[in-house]
């Protein structure tokens, strides 16, 4: 070969080839014993040398070419965590992510396995959003794959219409108590702090007895999804709440007392997936729901108290006017109660103004 065309050399019966990029040589395995095939492998190669020269595509090195779906995944947990992005929630999708697509090589990934994937997922009963979740989670971490030049091309993933995604299921004050009733005893808390502020589970999984001053808890941006800290006073049902915790909260470990960290806990152990606990429960309760079910219930219930928007967005945490709608649900009921109010409303008879001649 011409010189700069690279070289094919052999290595234990294997041929090998070598070629250089900006000054640095690189050197890689055909995989062939076969003359031929190796000079087309190195052929195929130095075409994306050139490529790159002449600025049509950026090079990718060898090493880039067994890189997995999970390695780069794990880039992505690693950026989540660096930016403090990396809560209960994230760190369970992008787990679910490294699971269902870990083993692909990153370089071999198709739309078409992306699309059997949704495929299953959806024969499964899985709705588009939860499908969605993971394979934006895959499309995240090739971005991210692309901009440190780890990778040049990312297969094309189908996003899915989330349209009429927006739950509508919510409980009552008699449905919610009935379910922490039949709750295992360390989730009765729990439960009924997330009904009551309408907090994200995985915020109130993280919340320790550092965060408490005086009558007030301190909420630091690291543990809400939206990364903004907030206070809420602890008061009425939370007071008592808190009190109950303090109680709960020496733990017995290998023989010895210890204080627990969070303030709510299972036997020490911070709060986790529970969904065996909480269908038995429902089951048992005669209510069919799940547990975010209580944070829709919380906003709606603010707001029938004529708690404003504003405020009910601070206890809730939500910051977009948008997703605090999606959850302040309107029944029938609410809108037959709306009806017979206005109905009932009558505007004062206005005075009759009689020109004086």
């Amino acid at each position: 070969m011409a010189r700069g065309d690279g070289r094919l050399f052999l290595r234990g019966g294997i041929w090998w080839m070598g070629y250089s990029l900006r000054g640095k040589e690189y050197r890689e395995s055909t995989g062939t014993t076969d003359e031929p095939e190796a000079r087309k492998a190195l052929r195929q190669r130095i075409k994306r040398v050139h490529a790159d020269q002449i600025g049509a595509q950026r090079f990718v090195e060898p090493k880039s070419q067994r890189l997995t779906v999970g390695d780069l995944l794990e880039g992505l947990r690693k950026d989540f965590e660096l930016r403090g992005k990396l809560d209960v929630t994230a760190r369970g999708k992008v787990a679910r992510a490294v699971t269902d697509f870990g083993h692909f090589r990153a370089v071999s990934l198709t739309a078409q396995d992306v699309d059997k994937y949704i495929e299953q997922r959806l024969e499964s009963g899985d709705r588009p959003a939860t499908v969605n979740r993971i394979t934006q989670l895959v499309g995240q971490a090739y971005r991210l794959a692309i901009q440190r030049g780890e990778l040049n091309t990312m297969p094309h993933i189908r996003h899915l219409s989330e349209a009429g995604n927006a739950r509508q299921g919510f409980l009552t004050t008699e449905q919610i108590e009935a379910v922490i009733a039949q709750l295992p005893e360390d989730l009765r808390d729990f439960t009924a702090w997330c009904a009551a502020t309408g907090m994200r589970k995985g915020e109130a999984a993280g919340l320790t007895w550092s965060m408490v001053h005086g009558d007030e808890l301190h909420i630091p941006a690291n543990i809400t999804k939206n990364r903004r800290p907030r206070v809420l006073p602890l008061v009425g049902q939370l007071s008592e709440i808190v009190s109950r915790r303090q109680n709960a909260r020496p733990v017995e470990v290998r023989g010895t007392t210890v204080m627990a960290e969070r303030i709510f806990h299972r036997q020490g152990q911070p709060v986790r997936d529970f969904r065996k606990a909480w269908g038995n429960a429902c089951e048992q309760a005669g209510v069919r729901a799940i547990f975010h079910d209580l944070r829709r219930s919380s906003v709606r219930r603010m707001v029938r108290a004529g708690i404003s928007p504003q405020v009910a967005k601070r206890w809730s945490g939500h910051t977009s006017d948008s997703m605090f709608q999606r959850y302040s649900i309107l029944t029938t009921d609410d809108m037959r109660e709306a009806f017979e109010v206005a109905e009932k409303f009558r505007e004062p008879a206005q005075t009759k103004i009689v020109a004086i001649k």
